[in-house]
């Protein structure tokens, strides 16, 4: 309800909005804010180490991803070019009976992260189990 104030002649309503208790919950806000701040953990992102393997696998099937985001697969010195759509059923070939054989995806550094990951989610949907990433180790 509008307050009434009475001046001189006659009564009349004060159309203006009072900005004190908005004030006093936006300091009472702020102070909140300023105390809980320094109490929140930034969050960390654990990410995995590489490390040496004991033994390398006998046959490897990789996968290489080109600057220009073409697929190539190489298996045993034979090398065949891809589409993302075909990866899947060549890595199946590539595999025959031993579904167990790794698969090992090299990408360029320029390549979009995007494209690794649509190719190991296209050889997991197929059933591959075994698929990594190719690292280089030493810095560059």
């Amino acid at each position: 309800m509008p307050s009434m104030v009475s001046r001189g002649r006659g009564r009349r309503t004060i159309n203006e909005i009072n900005m004190v208790p908005f004030i006093d919950v936006m300091l009472v806000l702020l102070i909140i804010f300023m105390v809980t701040a320094p109490l929140v953990t930034p969050s960390l992102i654990d990410l995995p180490s590489v490390g040496k393997a004991g033994k390398t696998p006998d046959k490897v099937i990789q996968i290489v991803i080109a600057k220009d985001e073409t697929l190539e697969l190489k298996d045993q010195g034979t090398t065949t070019r891809l589409t993302t759509r075909d990866v899947a059923s060549a890595v199946k070939k590539a595999q025959g009976d031993n579904t167990n054989t790794p698969v090992v995806i090299s990408a360029d550094r320029n390549v979009k992260y995007e494209s690794v990951v649509k190719v190991m989610d296209t050889l997991q949907r197929s059933g591959v189990q075994r698929v990594g990433l190719s690292v280089q180790l030493g810095g560059k």
